[in-house]
């Protein structure tokens, strides 16, 4: 029996679940990006009755509002997600895997970028509320802290997938990366910090870009596997 035909590079791309959920993620962050910006007040009165109602919770149970801090400040914060990428950089580049290295590191400046990018074209005014808890005046669209969550959790779920690691692990890290995404969105959303499109934009953008990052790298590897045999 002849051995079965590659599919034609168009379609591989375009049957890529990584690129077709990318595809999805990026319109759905795209709308939600035109609506914001264009100031739509639907969104805008649920943005605000839910982020009043939650800030009124938060500011009754200090201890909460506390516990929330640490987790957004330490263990959840950006800078604490981009430590992860780094490490997980610098241990593919003494492994030889210079490219890869250098796609994952690339990757999550094009995240910061694209965040901080976005949040300075969208300026969108808050409840100015006598707040203890946080003393921002602006919501930030998209949320930092959740875009950098879904990029970085993708991001190494993905190299532990490439890296051959056993289920048991990549299942273990799998729910560990789900309580963060949705932890950061949570406590972001209590501390009254952010807005919930604030932080459904960021969960969008960052699954958009880590989708389309990892299926260009698959994409980028086959072909040299090809051209090497």
């Amino acid at each position: 029996m002849h051995a079965p035909l590659l599919p034609p590079a168009h379609r591989t791309r375009t049957h890529s679940p990584a690129l077709r959920a990318g595809a999805v993620c990026g319109a759905l962050g795209l709308v939600l990006v035109a609506l914001v910006a264009g100031r739509w007040s639907p969104l805008m009165r649920l943005d605000r009755d839910l982020a009043e109602a939650l800030h009124r919770r938060a500011v009754t149970e200090p201890g909460l509002v506390h516990v929330n801090r640490l987790l957004t400040d330490w263990l959840w914060d950006p800078w604490t997600m981009r430590a992860l990428i780094a490490v997980a950089a610098v241990v593919l580049w003494r492994r030889g895997d210079r490219v890869l290295a250098a796609w994952v590191a690339v990757t999550t400046l094009i995240s910061s970028l694209l965040q901080q990018s976005v949040k300075a074209l969208i300026g969108r005014e808050r409840p100015r509320w006598p707040d203890p808890v946080d003393s921002a005046h602006y919501a930030a669209f998209p949320s930092g802290h959740a875009m950098t969550a879904v990029v970085t959790c993708c991001l190494l779920l993905w190299l532990l997938r490439r890296s051959g690691a056993r289920p048991w692990i990549r299942r273990t890290a799998l729910a560990a990366a789900g309580v963060s995404v949705l932890g950061v969105g949570l406590t972001r959303l209590y501390l009254g910090v952010h807005w919930p499109s604030d932080v459904l934009g960021g969960w969008l953008l960052g699954a958009a870009l880590a989708a389309f990052a990892t299926a260009g790298y698959d994409r980028y590897a086959s072909r040299q596997r090809t051209d090497g045999g």
